[in-house]
This record gives structure tokens, sequence and C-alpha cells, in this order.
């Protein structure tokens, strides 16, 4: 599941992240706060706010970043921005310090995806990528070339906190169409808003991310409704891996 870092302070926030992961979290996305996240919509652009204005920054997700791995890899989604400003290499080897597994810049752009690659791969961290459904089939190539870890097939074309019908056909495609091109794991986000949408994409791919749904959550109701959630989603993935084992 998804989770912008310093959106409480931080012992509130160590017991978010305990509470959730005994609610059945297997992966932890840490996001690092940004004012301007253009992929995200309202529910996780208003908690990067939030987290900013309590004076966020890079230095202390790593706080975030090391007690999440205590639980579960981790895996951090961060704009090139931020990694710009902190410098790339020591971007990489503080998360990498702090017990990360992997970072996914979520607008990397493909004439840094190369150097940014081999700086991840010099500090022994995963590379995924996010993969439009639009890209063409070269771009696709190289996508899959500067990527490890995983790729990332976006349920839709929304920005993060969509709510309406996912087109799971279209997403099918989408996850076929990179399989035959990589052997890396398929993990599907981006729109996943209830349980029962998580259990149908479920058996598309090798893991399912929510971000919004839980955010929201723990920004209106609090951090046991949040881990309630959490565990409502983990029982709608796993049902839908028994079903598949009952085919």
């Amino acid at each position: 599941m998804f989770l912008p870092a310093g959106l409480t302070a931080p012992p509130a926030e160590r017991n978010t992240i305990d509470a959730l992961s005994e609610s059945g979290t297997d992966l932890f996305e840490i996001g690092v706060p940004h004012r301007a996240p253009v992929l995200d919509g309202p529910t996780i652009t208003a908690a990067y706010h939030e987290a900013l204005d309590r004076g966020t920054r890079v230095r202390d997700v790593l706080s975030t970043v090391s007690h999440a791995a205590s639980h579960a890899p981790v895996v951090v989604m961060a704009y090139w921005e931020s990694v710009a400003q902190y410098g790339p290499r020591l971007f990489a080897r503080d998360m990498r310090s702090a017990g990360a597994a992997g970072i996914m810049v979520v607008d990397l752009a493909d004439s840094l995806a190369g150097t940014w690659a081999a700086t991840l791969t010099e500090t022994s961290l995963a590379c995924p990528r996010l993969v439009s459904p639009q890209t063409a089939d070269d771009a696709l190539d190289e996508v899959c070339a500067s990527a490890s870890g995983w790729l990332y097939a976006p349920a839709t074309h929304h920005p993060t906190g969509y709510r309406g019908p996912v087109d799971l056909e279209g997403l099918a495609r989408s996850v076929r169409r990179l399989r035959e091109a990589s052997a890396l794991p398929v993990v599907s986000g981006i729109g996943i808003s209830t349980p029962a949408l998580a259990r149908a994409i479920a058996p598309l791919v090798d893991g399912v991310m929510v971000g919004s749904p839980i955010v929201g959550a723990l920004a209106s109701a609090g951090r046991e409704a949040a881990a309630a959630l959490v565990a409502v989603f983990a029982a709608a993935v796993s049902a839908s891996a028994e079903d598949a084992t009952h085919e």
C-alpha cells in the first residue's frame, strides 16, 4: 500500500505503519511529499501539501522508510524534482541506507532513465518503472531495459484517487504486452478504489497497490479506520488467489 511520508508527527506515523502492517500490508510504497504532484489526484495531493506544511523534507522521509522497512519491503515513490534537488546519488544512497528496496520515480524522463537505472544498480536498489498503455513499442523496449524489480501498469489513465470504472479488458491487454516485453513482475495501481475492484484486478497481475482509499481513510477517520480498510483490501486480494486455486 501507498503511504505519504510526514502526514503526521513521527510517533503517530510509526504507530500508523505498525497498524497498517498488522492489517495485511505486504509492501509499503512511501511517497516523498511534493508540492506539484501532477500524476496525483486531490487526496494524495492534499496529503503531500499537509506533510510539506508540517516541514517534511527528504531527510525526514528516511525515518519513515526505516520504520516501514522493519515490517515489509519498501519502495520509495518520488517525483524527479525531489530526487534532483537532493542529489540523485545521495538520494539513492540514503534511501538504501534507510532500508528501501527500490525507488520509483513516477515522472522519470526517458533521457534520464539509463543514468538513473545505473545509479540504482550501483546502490543495490530496484528501479521499477511506470509504463503507460500508450507507450510505443520501441519506447517500451527502452523502458523495460532500464527497469528492475517490476513494471507498474496503471489501472487507469486518470490521476490517483480516480473512483470510476476500470477497463479490465484494456488493463489485461496492457499487462500481456508488458509480459511479452519483459520477464519482470507486473504490478497495478491507480484507480483501484474498492476491494471488489482489487479482487477483479488481482488475477491479471503479480501485485495490487492501493493508495488513495487508505490515505483518505487515514486523513478523515484515523489510523484504526485506515487499518480496517487495509484488512478488507488484503482479504479481497487473498480471495482472488483462492478463486484462482479452485478454478
